[in-house]
């Protein structure tokens, strides 16, 4: 186990692109902080619920830095399902 608990839904930044037809390319993911994760790859686009967080838009299943993860499209914002690490009281 990688020490992740739980997720949770966390809104970002895209840049993305839209075709003459209406189907909108997502990029570029853009962090809280102005990190930016260029989508090398969109392997699959589709309506779905996200399992993890609740919610439910157009799920793109992408690829970054060789990574598959999911990002969301829940009109008119984005968000991916954040890691939440454990909380150590003490």
């Amino acid at each position: 186990m990688d020490g992740i608990i739980d997720r949770r839904k966390h809104y970002v930044e895209v840049l993305s692109e839209t075709d003459v037809e209406g189907r909108v390319k997502p990029l570029e993911v853009i962090w809280d902080d102005g990190t930016r994760y260029k989508i090398d790859r969109v392997l699959d686009r589709r309506q779905a619920h996200s399992l993890r967080t609740g919610g439910t838009g157009m799920r793109y299943t992408v690829r970054v830095a060789g990574r598959d993860t999911f990002l969301y499209y829940e009109g008119p914002r984005w968000f991916v399902e954040a890691k939440v690490p454990p909380s150590y009281l003490g």
